[in-house]
């Protein structure tokens, strides 16, 4: 019996070293994202919870990968609707605390995705996930500008809706 527990204890030790799920773990249900809204709304979602949600496709190309990548995810709209905040500016930050600033009027407008996988396969931190807020860049020929792709942050952790 005590070598069994020791086994177990030692493989799901290896196993979250590596980055791996193990039976009982938390951190399948760990919040990715927290929203918050103006009055102190605010509601934290796992990516279970994001999975959830409708998912869109776009196919784009992007200035940091060759050739189109399919990016799939929510429509960021349908996050904030679910997260129940509304308002005209959205500060999105990253991992890493960088943060930009998009109008509202963005996600009708141009259907921003945020994404949770690149070609079907979840992103990973070391890959710009686990979220990227994606514009259909190739969809209009006025989204290939920089002032767009400052607004396609990746690793994003925070949405804050002013």
């Amino acid at each position: 019996m005590q070598r069994r527990v020791f086994l177990f204890l030692l493989m799901s030790a290896l196993a979250l070293a590596v980055g791996m799920a193990v039976p009982g773990d938390a951190r399948a249900a760990d919040t990715v994202l927290t929203v918050s809204g103006p009055g102190g709304t605010s509601a934290a979602f796992d990516m279970a919870a994001l999975d959830g949600l409708p998912q869109t496709a776009v196919t784009t190309t992007t200035p940091w990968y060759d050739g189109p990548r399919t990016f799939s995810g929510p429509l960021l709209r349908t996050v904030l609707q679910q997260a129940g905040v509304t308002g005209t500016t959205l500060k999105i930050s990253a991992l890493n605390d960088y943060s930009v600033e998009i109008p509202a009027e963005d996600l009708d407008l141009y259907g921003v995705v945020l994404a949770s996988r690149i070609d079907g396969k979840p992103f990973s931190v070391r890959d710009k996930g686990p979220l990227f807020v994606i514009y259909p860049f190739d969809s209009r020929t006025d989204l290939k500008q920089e002032k767009f792709y400052s607004r396609a942050v990746w690793q994003v952790a925070k949405i804050a809706v002013r």
